[in-house]
């Protein structure tokens, strides 16, 4: 039981992924996979910078900005633009017969991580 934790955890060490804020949220980013930000202006297939990397973790080590980590930035495809699941609000107020039923779909952008890089050179 004890080797399969350790391999596990050595899986996901080597990794590398990237932590940037978009949207006023953090995102944890790895190569290759796709992630749902909030709707980006940009065109279906467009690629998209994102320069406000707050970590950077690489083969080499990890790198921690302050807040920023200077000259690295994240490269995104842009796949689509979808909508999110609906969320529906239900206002009441009891003994006041007062009722207000809401529904909420958030509009997002799937997009693609191409790469990540520091310094000019991609690291995945």
């Amino acid at each position: 039981m004890a080797e399969t934790s350790s391999t596990t955890s050595a899986a996901q060490e080597t990794g590398t992924y990237a932590i940037v804020e978009a949207s006023g949220q953090q995102f944890w980013l790895q190569a290759n996979r796709y992630y749902d930000l909030d709707r980006l202006n940009a065109e279906v297939d467009a690629t998209v910078t994102l320069d406000n990397v707050l970590l950077v973790k690489d083969s080499k080590g990890t790198t921690l900005g302050k807040p920023y980590v200077k000259d690295a930035s994240v490269e995104l495809k842009v796949m689509a633009h979808r909508r999110g699941p609906k969320v529906i609000v239900y206002k009441m107020r009891p003994k006041k017969k007062t009722r207000r039923k809401n529904g909420h779909r958030q509009e997002l952008t799937r997009v693609m991580v191409q790469s990540i890089s520091v310094g000019g050179k991609a690291i995945s």
